[in-house]
């Protein structure tokens, strides 16, 4: 089945918000655990956790290597840093904290270290077993194109490839050649099928597929393309699905459709509506900062009618 109605997708996210209340406590509304982060890219796991936080999760902590530590705390005080991605038993350390996380995003500046792929490895097994709910991108997907196996079947998931990794993943699955330029939305649900996961391919309108329901998501966003959306689009994914879960759990009827899926549509519309605010003030000019400062807005505009 497949169905572009915004109206329609967007009330379905709104009903996902928990309201704000004074009687609830801290952590509450998430608890988000970003895994990427290394001596390269300092940048994509701040704007991940930042994204979450100006959606309203209450609480986020970054993995990353010793060497992007530093950095990523000289960011935002906000952040919860743990330096423990390249150490010598990293695993006893995250093992310690998983339980206390919701979501984890595995991939924002990763970096491809066989070390870290190791690690990471580990990690989605670790929350395979907790049954936490997973964001794979950027790296992470690169790294399943040869462990694809590792995520099969596990519904938990959402996969945020663009057209090119959506490709590079889809040949390693499928077994089959495709070109990257052009992406249907048969190969997405194909490729949502085969792995068991929901998959959000990114582009000029992103494609959503969990099981036999393809849905769409092209609200305007931004002809500029720099770094740093795709980080935007996973961190909302996060708060999204754990927010998705919870109602579905609290709900005596079955939902309309699977909670990732309400999930990847809320944060790609998101992403876009925020990159267009930011693009409509700076232009040329826009950065990724620009639209992490547009998520509240975005967020307002699109889910007005959900209680402040």
């Amino acid at each position: 089945m497949s169905t572009n109605g915004p109206n329609m997708m967007s009330s379905l996210v709104q009903g996902v918000i928990p309201p704000l209340t004074y009687a609830a406590h801290k952590g509450q509304a998430g608890r988000i655990g970003i895994v990427g982060g290394s001596m390269e890219y300092s940048g994509a796991p701040y704007y991940a956790a930042m994204t979450a936080l100006r959606i309203g999760a209450d609480l986020t902590h970054i993995f990353c290597s010793r060497e992007a530590a530093l950095p990523i705390k000289s960011y935002s005080p906000e952040l919860i840093v743990h330096p423990f991605l390249d150490a010598t038993d990293p695993m006893s350390d995250i093992d310690e904290w998983l339980p206390r996380l919701h979501t984890l995003v595995l991939g924002p500046g990763l970096g491809r270290r066989p070390q870290t792929f190791a690690t990471l490895g580990h990690i989605i097994e670790a929350a395979k077993d907790r049954q936490l709910l997973l964001v794979i991108d950027a790296d992470a997907l690169f790294y399943l194109n040869d462990n694809y196996d590792t995520l099969q079947g596990y519904s938990n998931a959402i996969l945020t490839p663009n057209k090119v990794e959506f490709a590079r993943l889809y040949r390693a699955v499928m077994k089959t050649e495709m070109k990257a330029d052009v992406v249907t939305e048969e190969q997405v649900q194909q490729l949502s099928n085969k792995l068991g996961v929901t998959i959000c391919c990114k582009g000029n309108t992103d494609i959503i597929a969990s099981g036999n329901t393809v849905i769409t998501c092209d609200i305007p966003g931004s002809p500029r393309r720099c770094g740093g959306q795709g980080d935007v689009l996973s961190g909302a994914a996060a708060v999204f699905l754990y927010w998705a879960y919870g109602t579905a759990a609290a709900s005596q009827d079955k939902p309309q459709f699977p909670p990732p899926l309400v999930a990847a549509w809320g944060a790609c519309a998101i992403t876009r509506r925020a990159a267009n605010l930011a693009f409509n003030a700076r232009g040329r000019g826009t950065l990724t900062t620009d639209i992490l400062t547009a998520v509240p807005q975005a967020f307002s505009s699109l889910f007005m009618q959900q209680k402040k």
